[in-house]
Parts: structure tokens; C-alpha cells; sequence
């Protein structure tokens, strides 16, 4: 990071940050206890839970908890959510709530993804079937690279930018904030590219979509996809919802099954790889990450960091003046990074004085957290100093 650091955002640093503690979290806790009929333990856990993450101070894991203490548990402990740093205090919620609905065991509730029913009604709606019905086109309009870049980078909005309406009217394109595409492009001669996935569902699957396409292309020769080792910020894609996503494909008509079978028979044969690393869930910015995953990013032609929370995780979840280079907060990556980004939080780099102005000026701060507004940025210079 730059020796003149911004500050580290915390659970006070505005307005956000607070209403993700305060609201966002027990509307959370609410929606996991409607969805399933946990019993009265897990009840009185979720009850605990809600109490303790508004108005009450971290307090120990049970059960082994050796990673958290090394993501620093025990210096937080006893302080309240609130003035602790809020990447690290949303992350901890996470963890509790698995913790209170048995997810770590041992019982009957063990490894059940209390998140899975949001995830499959979002992977089964009909725009799901429409978007998926828009790849028969594709091929035939424009560039469908390009399509597809865009429908990884808006996946998580309700019309995908892979549709063609949207890649013909220039209306995806027309809310970022900044683009880089130009350079990422030439990054992708053939080697290997890790992708490091965001949300599951309908964020997903146009992230699979972008690895079939690229490994149909030769762009790649392989891809490495970056899961979480569980269930992680509601929506957090893992290898169950890989397999979820790959079988939507697989069974779809037309275009999309083509896609799938690649995908499948890549799977298979070594060129599409799925990794769940420990620190994919730590409470962490990646310039902590441990050495084999550093190595792992540093062997790999482009590293590719889907959405919000992937971003901060990246160039570090602190106030950063808008026009700070994003090529400065990224220059300790092991190698050639990009972030594909709808923006949901207040950290934000590397826009020019004109464009913050005018977004400023437009939306005052909306602009930065309504997901209204995204950006493709690279750095192709990264290196491996540390």
C-alpha cells in the first residue's frame, strides 16, 4: 500500500458502513431464521446473535478459531462492532451466523447452507431464462467478447449486460465510472487466468459463461475459479453453487448448453480448476494473503476480482481520494490484476477529477453504493515486490 495510506473505513465511518450493522445485519438474521425450521437451539442462537450485533461487543468463536485469532480476534475482542474495521466486523457477523444456525457442527445441520434457498430461486427466475435465451444471438451481433466481459461485470443487476439489447442501446457502458477493458484484453495470450468469483446465481453464471468463452477462443489455455470454503456475505459464490450454476447451464436450450458442456467437460480434464482457499473468508485486504496463494496469483497471466467486496479485499477497504491511482493501490499484486466491479461501498480509486466531479455533482455519494455505477480497471505492471 502507499506509505500515505487513507484511513481504514470502521463501522462509524458514515452513514453506510452504520446501516449495514444496524439494519442490514438483523434484516439478514430474519430473513435465515423465515427460511428454514431451525429448532429452539438455533432459534435462541439467532436470538443471541441479533441482540449481540447491534448492541453488544465481539466476543470469542467457539470451537477452533486459530484462524480467526490470527485475522485478529483476540486484539478485537470486548469492542463493540461498531469501532472495529467494518470489512473485519461484517466478516465476523458471517462467521457467527453459521456458528448460530450449526453450520460447523457437529449435528444434523452441519454444512447446510443457510443462504441456498436465495441463491436457487435467483439461479431459477425467468430472467434467468431469458438471459441464458439471449446467448442464441449472440454470436451474430457485435462483439461477443465484449457482451460477455460486460455480462460478468453486471451480472449482479436484474438485466445482465450480455443481453443484447443492453450491449447494442450502450446502456451498461454508459454507467462506468471507468474503463480499462482496452488493456486487459492483451493480457489474455493463451496462459492462465484466475477469476475470483463474487456472487453466486445469476452473477455466476455469466462468470462461467466469460471462462467457456475464453477457453473456447484460446484466449486462455486454462482457468482457475476462486470460490468461498462456505457460505459467506448471503450471496458469496462456493463450489456447491459451481455445480449448481453448471447444471442450470448444462440443462438449458439452445446456446447456453453449449456453454455448459464446455465448462463440464473443462472441469474434467484440468482446464477449469476450482479452488476454496482458507483466506477467501478472512476479515482481511488481499495484500495479507498467505504465500501459496500469493504464488498462485503470481503463475496466472491475469487475476480477475469480481464485485464489491472482492475490490475492497484488493486495494484495501479504506477512504482513498477517488483519483488515487489504481495502479498504486494494486502495485503490490503479485502480478497483472483487474477488478470488474458494481459499486455497493464508498471505497473507490482511479477515477479522473472530471468524472468525480460530475458523479458528485449528479448523485452527491448515491453514486457510490446504489450498484447503479461499475468499472473495469486493470493493471497490467503489477509486480511481486512486497
Amino acid at each position: 500500500m502507499p506509505d500515505s495510506a487513507a484511513p481504514v473505513i470502521l463501522g462509524t465511518t458514515g452513514p453506510f458502513p452504520r446501516s449495514v450493522l444496524a439494519e442490514r445485519h438483523p434484516a439478514i438474521i430474519r430473513q435465515v431464521r423465515d427460511a428454514f425450521p431451525y429448532g429452539p437451539a438455533q432459534q435462541h442462537a439467532l436470538d443471541a446473535l441479533l441482540h449481540n450485533c447491534t448492541e453488544g461487543v465481539i466476543e470469542p468463536l467457539p470451537g477452533d478459531a486459530s484462524g480467526w485469532r490470527d485475522w485478529g480476534l483476540d486484539g478485537y475482542a470486548g469492542r463493540s462492532w461498531f469501532d472495529v474495521p467494518w470489512l473485519w466486523s461484517e466478516s465476523y457477523f458471517y462467521r457467527r451466523l453459521l456458528d448460530a444456525v450449526g453450520y460447523f457442527g457437529p449435528g444434523p445441520w452441519q454444512g447446510i447452507d443457510p443462504f441456498r434457498p436465495f441463491k436457487l430461486a435467483e439461479l431459477d427466475a425467468k430472467e434467468t431464462d431469458e438471459e441464458l435465451a439471449a446467448l442464441d444471438d449472440l454470436g451474430s451481433h457485435g462483439d461477443p467478447d465484449r457482451a460477455l466481459l460486460h455480462g460478468s461485470l453486471w451480472g449482479n443487476r436484474a438485466d445482465l449486460g450480455f443481453r443484447l439489447s443492453a450491449a447494442e442501446s450502450g446502456e451498461a457502458v454508459a454507467a462506468l465510472v471507468a474503463d480499462d477493458s482496452a488493456a486487459l484484453w492483451p493480457l489474455l495470450h493463451g496462459g492462465t487466468l484466475c477469476l475470483v468469483a463474487d456472487n453466486a446465481g445469476r452473477e455466476l453464471v455469466p462468470d462461467l459463461l466469460l471462462i467457456a468463452r475464453l477457453l473456447d477462443t484460446g484466449r486462455i489455455a486454462r482457468a482457475v475459479l476462486h470460490v468461498k470454503p462456505y457460505p459467506y456475505y448471503v450471496s458469496d459464490a462456493t463450489t456447491a453453487d459451481v455445480l449448481d450454476a453448471l447444471r442450470r447451464l448444462t440443462t438449458a436450450p439452445g446456446a447456453a448448453a453449449g456453454y455448459g458442456r464446455t465448462l463440464w467437460s473443462a472441469m474434467a480434464d484440468g482446464r477449469l480448476a476450482v479452488r476454496a482457499h482458507p483466506f477467501s473468508c478472512a476479515p482481511l485486504p488481499y495484500s495479507e494473503m498467505p504465500g501459496d496463494l500469493r504464488a498462485e496469483f503470481a503463475s496466472a497471466a491475469l487475476t480477475i476480482f469480481k464485485g464489491d467486496l472482492n475490490y475492497r479485499r484488493l486495494v484495501g477497504d479504506r477512504l482513498w481520494p477517488p483519483t488515487t491511482p489504481f495502479a498504486e493501490v494494486t502495485d503490490w499484486f503479485p502480478g497483472p490484476v483487474a477488478a470488474l466491479r458494481t459499486l455497493k461501498s464508498d471505497v473507490i480509486t482511479g477515477l479522473s477529477a472530471d468524472t468525480e466531479a460530475t458523479l458528485d455533482a449528479a448523485e452527491a455519494e448515491r453514486w457510490r453504493t446504489a450498484g447503479t455505477h461499475a468499472l473495469i480497471q486493470v493493471n497490467p505492471h503489477a509486480s511481486a515486490a512486497t
